[in-house]
């Protein structure tokens, strides 16, 4: 009997609820839970995560840009698969996750897991409250529950194929460029959130939950290190202090908006 895990970066915690999701239902049909990792905080990621031959792990990360964020992928490598089973699953915010899926499910191959199904939901867009809001939604985990179970039934009747197919390109094409109307790149690479001081109460949840550690615990308005725009210091402030204004930011979140207004389909692939 396999032993189900779910491992995850979530700073949102959209990635979290389907991951979780998914290993929930995969740990009903073995009566003994499942155990969870969540690597979003940095501490997290000090330490070597190991499996082996007798563990089924949920591996999820989100799309950013397209694909597994950049700054993960030196820590995926470290995980040692062990002769696990994998299923990788990515979040995207409901534009595409072109080769997101792909590219994690060939880091856990690299890894030594052996990918058995993967999948791609939609969660609500890091940058938007609106874009795909609300997701994943019932509609979307009563899909994970039964991906879950259509997983279980290939693993015990032993058809599962691996590497698991899944869908976008390999090799992997390069991060998607968001472009303004001429066909412009817009860099927002170095954007940094700003803080409202009528709003900021110096709580200090804005630096707990930044997976890059990059706000200053003294002066919660300073980010001197890294900006991946994952959100979770605007989306977790409870008074709202936290937001962004780069032209280019508030152009590109706009047209997200616009452009990517309809609801989105989940793919599961097995």
């Amino acid at each position: 009997m396999k032993t189900i895990h779910a491992m995850y970066w979530s700073a949102t915690d959209t990635t979290k609820t389907v991951v979780c999701t998914v290993a929930a239902a995969l740990a009903a049909h073995t009566g003994t839970g499942y155990e969870a990792f969540d690597f979003t905080l940095p501490d997290a990621r000090t330490s070597v995560k190991t499996f082996g031959p007798d563990d089924l792990v949920v591996f999820g990360t989100p799309v950013y840009a397209g694909r597994v964020p950049n700054v993960l992928v030196k820590y995926l490598h470290t995980v040692v698969g062990g002769g696990a089973l994998a299923v990788p699953v990515v979040l995207f915010g409901n534009r595409n996750y072109d080769d997101g899926l792909i590219e994690l499910r060939n880091i856990l191959e690299a890894d030594g897991f052996h990918t058995i199904a993967g999948a791609a939901f939609v969660g609500e867009h890091a940058f938007s409250r609106t874009l795909a809001a609300g997701r994943p939604d019932p509609d979307d985990l009563r899909e994970a529950g039964a991906f879950a179970n259509a997983v279980w039934d290939k693993l015990t009747a032993g058809t599962y194929q691996t590497p698991a197919p899944v869908g976008g390109q390999d090799p992997v094409r390069p991060y998607y460029t968001p472009r303004d109307r001429a066909g412009n790149p817009i860099n927002i690479l170095k954007v940094k959130p700003k803080t409202d001081p009528d709003k900021c109460d110096g709580c200090g949840i804005c630096v707990k939950v930044c997976p890059m550690g990059s706000i200053d615990p003294h002066d919660p308005a300073l980010v001197p290190g890294i900006c991946i725009k994952c959100c979770a210091c605007v989306k977790k402030c409870p008074a709202g202090a936290k937001y962004y204004d780069d032209p280019g930011y508030l152009y590109h979140k706009e047209e997200l908006e616009l452009g990517y207004a309809r609801r989105a389909a989940n793919a599961t692939f097995l």
